[in-house]
C-alpha cells in the first residue's frame, strides 16, 4: 500500500467540493497549488510511482497504443488519417516527416486546455488569452515534462458481462453507471488505491475493428456513438473520491457518446452559436477544465485484457509519456504497461 494513503485523507470529498465558495463549486481549483497545470495527475506520488514499479514480476510490456494511422476514416470528422512522407539525402540515408497530424486522432490523452467549463473558463482560472498557439500554460507538454508513471488498474467490463451472457450497445453507444466499475473491480479482486491509472475496457475498439463494416466507419464521423461512462454526478464524484489520477479507455470518448438524454451537464451554453452540438451534456467541461481529469481516448487494451484473464492479475506498471508539443492540446499516449 503506498504511502500516499495518509494523503487522501487531507482532500475533500466531491460532496464537499459541490459546498466550495472560495472556487467554482465542484472543482479541484487551488488544491494542487494556485499555479498547477496537472490537476488529478497530481495524485500519482513518487510513493505511487515506487509501489507501481514492484508490481513488475515477469518484464512482460504490452503497448496500449494504436498506430498513427490506425483510423482511417477517422472516428472523429475533424481529425484525419496523418501523411507520412520519407525521403533521403544521399543513398544511405533515410529521413521522414509527418503533415496533416493531428495527435488525438489515435490513442490519445487531452491536455487541461482540451476543455474550458462554459461558465467557469479554463482549469484553476487561467485566462482564455494564456491558452493560445505557442504559450505552455495548461498544454500536454506539461504532462510530457513531469511523465505519468504509476499503477495502472484494468475494469475489464467486456468480459465480465460476456461471462454473464449480455454486452453492451455499442451501435447505439449505451452509458453505464459508475457501479459497473465496482461490480466488475469485486468480481477481479481488485481493490483501488490513491493514484490509480483507470484502465477501462468497454469492447467498443474491437467492435470499431472486428464488427464494424467499412459503411459503418465512413458514416461514424458524422454521427458518433460510443459507449462510455454514464452523465451523472455520482460518475464525477466516483473518479475523485477515488482519486484516480488518469481515466483511460477503448472507446472514443471515455463518457458515452452522445450524452444522455438527462444529463445533468447540459447548460444554455450548449445552445449557444458556435456550440458542437455533439458537446451538449458531455462531462469533459467538468472533469477536464473544473476537476483537472487527465482523459485517455482510443487505448487498445486488448492484449493486456487477455493477459490479465489469464493470471488473474489486473495491475500493473503503466508509463504514459505524452509528446512535449509546447501547448499541445493532445497527445498520442505513448502508454506500455508492464507486468
Amino acid at each position: 500500500m503506498p504511502a500516499s494513503d495518509t494523503v487522501r485523507k487531507s482532500f475533500p470529498t466531491y460532496s464537499e467540493l459541490l459546498q466550495r465558495g472560495d472556487a467554482p463549486p465542484g472543482s479541484s481549483w487551488g488544491l494542487f497549488g494556485e499555479d498547477d497545470e496537472v490537476g488529478m495527475v497530481n495524485f500519482v506520488t513518487p510513493e505511487c510511482t515506487r509501489y507501481a514499479a514492484q508490481l513488475v514480476k515477469r518484464g512482460v510490456c504490452f503497448n496500449l497504443d494504436k498506430s498513427l494511422d490506425a483510423f482511417s476514416p477517422p472516428v472523429a470528422r475533424h481529425r484525419h488519417k496523418p501523411r507520412h512522407t520519407m525521403f533521403c539525402n544521399s543513398t544511405n540515408h533515410r529521413d521522414d516527416y509527418i503533415d496533416n497530424f493531428y495527435p488525438q486522432g489515435t490513442t490519445q490523452v487531452d491536455s487541461l486546455r482540451h476543455f474550458r467549463h462554459g461558465d467557469y473558463g479554463f482549469y484553476n482560472g487561467v485566462r482564455d488569452e494564456d491558452v493560445v498557439t505557442g504559450s505552455p500554460t495548461l498544454g500536454v507538454n506539461r504532462y510530457a515534462e513531469r511523465g505519468i508513471v504509476g499503477r495502472g488498474v484494468l475494469i475489464d467490463i467486456e468480459r465480465y458481462l460476456a461471462q454473464r451472457g449480455r454486452k453492451l450497445d455499442h451501435r447505439a453507444g449505451e452509458a453505464f453507471p459508475v457501479s459497473l466499475l465496482d461490480d466488475v473491480a469485486a468480481a477481479q479482486g481488485v481493490r483501488f488505491m490513491h493514484g490509480d491509472i483507470l484502465l477501462m475496457r468497454t469492447g467498443w475498439l474491437a467492435y470499431y475493428f472486428n464488427e464494424m463494416t467499412d459503411a459503418d466507419r465512413v458514416l461514424l464521423p458524422t454521427a458518433l456513438k460510443s459507449t462510455g461512462l454514464l452523465q451523472a454526478r455520482e460518475t464525477v464524484a466516483w473518479l475523485w473520491d477515488h482519486r484516480i489520477s488518469v481515466g483511460a479507455s477503448d472507446n472514443a470518448g471515455f463518457e458515452a457518446i452522445p450524452s444522455v438524454a438527462q444529463s445533468p451537464f447540459v447548460s444554455k451554453r450548449d445552445q449557444a452559436a458556435g456550440a458542437d452540438p455533439i458537446h451538449a451534456g458531455l462531462m469533459h467541461p467538468t472533469l477536464i477544465a473544473l476537476m483537472g481529469l487527465c482523459i485517455g481516448e482510443l487505448w487498445d487494451l486488448e492484449a493486456l485484457a487477455a493477459d490479465c484473464a489469464a493470471t488473474g492479475v489486473y495491475e500493473c506498471m503503466l508509463s504514459c509519456k505524452p509528446m512535449n508539443i509546447t501547448g499541445g492540446v493532445g497527445s498520442p499516449a505513448n502508454a506500455i504497461a508492464i507486468v
